[in-house]
């Protein structure tokens, strides 16, 4: 999930140089929802008690 939220960082700062502001703004959201959703995952995976003990 991580590879996505680069891919679209990437592609909206391109597009944000080659002066594309649609997709820009676009690939900017999705990269920032697709960051959130990262964090909340990696978070959620470091509560305590999350795992169960072998």
């Amino acid at each position: 999930m991580l590879r996505w939220t680069l891919i679209f960082l990437i592609l909206a700062i391109v597009a944000g140089l080659l002066g594309l502001g649609g997709v820009a703004s676009l690939a900017t959201t999705v990269a920032q929802v697709l960051f959130v959703i990262f964090l909340v995952a990696l978070l959620i995976s470091l509560l305590p008690g999350s795992r169960k003990p072998r």
